[in-house]
């Protein structure tokens, strides 16, 4: 049978993001307490998603309606990004504990003659930038500069910060280089390579002048300040592997999550404490003191992409919400 990574990925994102919306806003004890042991979580029954999946599912959308349209381009994906972020904010399903920068961004992004760089919240690097990324990493055909402009495209809708911007280039990286075949153990040091050598590069055709928002002397500054911070959280990242018990709460050595590159470095500890086990990788991402449902969907995604659909379990995956949806996109994408 076929991997289908594409649906992996988004079955685990969605699942990740069910299991741990409920421990949201808990700490460890308070979770424990609540669930039992972290090793025996439970789906709930009626498994519901946050904002992340919502956004996520947006996200794909609006990446498939560019694509069938033609190449893939800056103004073939603003159009519909903006479409779909303008919906969701409009949905009455929006009632997700969605995300302050999110909403305000959207809000604004309601007014079409408004340049969405002028709606971009410059000063936020908060993790709704990059929990929804995963889809620019799972579409097949898209060249390196495709992928990584539109990565960062879609974070700067709303979250024009550099470090937002750089986590979400980084993130829908990973989900690509697992979807290939890469192997855990090398993902960390590949992570940091693609960011030294992306430093100072600032993808004018898919960012206009948004770093002319923010007080920086010139892009390449601007650019910078997000891949050093990146580099900072994937240097602790990589003791993190190598020194951490996965008993202890993964926040307690790469952050809470609820900024961008700290969402992603400890989704990713969550999955390469676990790289063969997806379901207990989940549950130690749920079981955290920070942003839970951020870190295990993003965790999720890391571990689908790499294990394929059949890394989740059959009685999960049936009852999880807008699932006809997520196996929409992933069929897509994996045929």
């Amino acid at each position: 049978m076929p991997r289908q990574p594409a649906t992996g990925a988004l079955l685990g994102l969605a699942l990740g993001d069910a299991l741990g919306f409920p421990t949201e806003f808990n700490d460890v004890p308070s979770i424990l307490a609540k669930c039992g042991p972290w090793r025996e979580m439970e789906l709930p029954k009626r498994a519901f998603v946050s904002d992340d999946t919502q956004m996520t599912l947006a996200v794909g959308r609006a990446l498939r309606t560019a694509v069938e349209r033609a190449d893939l381009t800056p103004r073939g994906l603003e159009g519909p990004l903006r479409a779909e972020f303008v919906e969701w904010y409009r949905s009455p399903e929006n009632n997700r504990a969605p995300g302050g920068t999110c909403l305000r961004a959207c809000e604004l992004l309601t007014d079409r003659h408004r340049a969405w760089q002028d709606a971009s919240r410059t000063g936020s690097k908060g993790c709704g930038a990059n929990m929804r990324v995963a889809p620019i990493g799972l579409a097949p055909g898209l060249s390196g500069e495709q992928r990584a402009g539109a990565a960062q495209l879609q974070a700067a809708l709303t979250h024009g910060h550099p470090t937002a911007l750089a986590a979400s280039d980084l993130t829908a990286h990973a989900v690509h280089l697992l979807a290939r075949g890469a192997e855990p153990a090398g993902l960390v040091g590949r992570l940091r390579s693609y960011a030294l050598e992306h430093r100072t590069y600032y993808h004018h055709a898919w960012l206009g002048d948004l770093w002319t928002r923010a007080q920086y002397p010139g892009p390449e500054q601007f650019t910078a300040r997000g891949w050093d911070e990146c580099l900072e959280i994937l240097g602790r990242l990589q003791e993190a592997v190598r020194t951490v018990s996965p008993e202890t709460d993964p926040c307690l050595a790469t952050g809470e999550g609820w900024i961008a590159e700290e969402a992603l470095a400890t989704g990713l500890l969550c999955f390469l404490l676990f790289p063969d086990e997806p379901v207990t990788a989940l549950r130690r991402a749920a079981c955290t003191a920070g942003d839970s449902d951020s870190i295990a969907c993003l965790t999720g995604a890391f571990a689908g992409a790499r294990l394929g659909a059949g890394a989740w379990p059959a009685d999960w995956t049936e009852r999880i919400e807008h699932r006809g949806d997520l196996l929409a996109l992933g069929t897509l994408w994996d045929a």
